[in-house]
């Protein structure tokens, strides 16, 4: 069984606030598969776009940079679905359409990115083919994308 559960090695760590993106194209969601370190949340997991707020950011802000440096993609007035909270960080979620194939995208961080299916979301699971694997999703970023879908019925 594949795990989906983040490590976390510092408890004592402050409250994080991040911002993170759906990208949309075709009805798939662009994810990435972030790396295997482990000293990151989620390692090897299919994860949003985005992260965390630089001081004076705006979440909106925050977001518009973050995707700027991981995958050199634009997006001027992403639009705030809805925030997730827990007891170590804050998520506030976007939801912008990918415009762009994804050859035109830089992946500055992480192993993969890909246009993940409906079927790859409700099964918490996708193929990289950079890779060859099939890794998990990160278990909140399957909550907050099986939420949406429920928004959009």
């Amino acid at each position: 069984m594949i795990s989906s559960s983040p490590i976390n090695s510092n408890l004592n760590k402050p409250h994080a606030v991040v911002a993170l993106a759906i990208l949309q194209q075709d009805g798939q969601f662009l994810m990435q598969l972030r790396d295997d370190f482990p000293h990151i949340v989620y390692p090897g997991h299919w994860s949003f776009f985005g992260g965390h707020l630089e001081p004076g950011e705006t979440p909106s802000e925050g977001l518009q940079r973050e995707l700027i440096e991981e995958i050199n993609y634009r997006v001027d007035n992403p639009i705030k679905i809805c925030s997730y909270y827990d007891e170590q960080v804050t998520r506030h979620i976007f939801y912008a359409p990918l415009t762009v194939a994804l050859t035109e995208l830089i992946l500055q961080e992480g192993q993969d990115l890909a246009l993940l299916t409906l079927e790859d979301i409700r099964q918490g699971y996708a193929y990289s083919k950079k890779i060859q694997q099939t890794r998990p999703l990160g278990k909140i970023h399957q909550q907050i994308l099986l939420d949406y879908l429920k928004l959009e019925l």
